[in-house]
This record gives C-alpha cells, structure tokens and sequence, in this order.
C-alpha cells in the first residue's frame, strides 16, 4: 500500500506556534528596531533582499548578523561569512581574467 505524505500541508495549529516563529522569524536573526509585525527591522533576509544581494554576499551578510547569537561560537559565524566572500572574490576575479 503507498502513502502519499504531504510535506506542504502544516498541521494543525502550526500558524502562530514557536515552531512557525522558529523557520520565520529565528531569534537568532532578531535586533534592533522591530517593524510592524513584529520582527525586526534588519532581519538578515529582510536586507538581503533589499540590498538584491547574490547567493555568496546574502550569506556573508546571514552569517556576520548572527554572529554569537545562534550558538556561542561566533568566530565559526565569522570563518563562514569569510569563506563565502573569498568564494564571492574567487567568482568575481574569474569573470574579471576571463574579460580581458
């Protein structure tokens, strides 16, 4: 017999929950001055896409914000944000060699 698990279907009682909070909102991407539904304003992926940045820079930018507040290991937060923007350089210098 198959069963078809819908993966898109939340259940019930999931809008609203701390697990909804969890995925939406993280505590760890929240400071500063909140916006009108409540998160805040400079929430990572709220500047990420207002800046129109890439998938290397959006993710240095993630990984700088939340810097020591996801775990207490910031200095990991910092060596990834580092490794996506040397891979952001090495990108950019390869279009950069192959237009001369």
């Amino acid at each position: 017999m198959n069963k078809h698990i819908d993966v898109f279907t939340m259940p019930d009682g999931y809008l609203n929950s701390p697990f909804d909070e969890a995925v939406n909102h993280p505590s760890h991407y929240q400071s500063g001055v909140l916006d009108e539904d409540g998160s805040s304003k400079y929430e990572a992926i709220k500047v990420i896409e207002a800046w129109d940045l890439d998938f290397h820079l959006g993710n240095v930018v993630k990984y700088i914000s939340r810097a020591g507040k996801k775990h207490n290991r910031p200095l990991e937060d910092i060596k990834k944000a580092k490794w996506y923007l040397d891979r952001w350089l090495e990108k950019e210098m390869e279009k950069w060699d192959s237009a001369e």
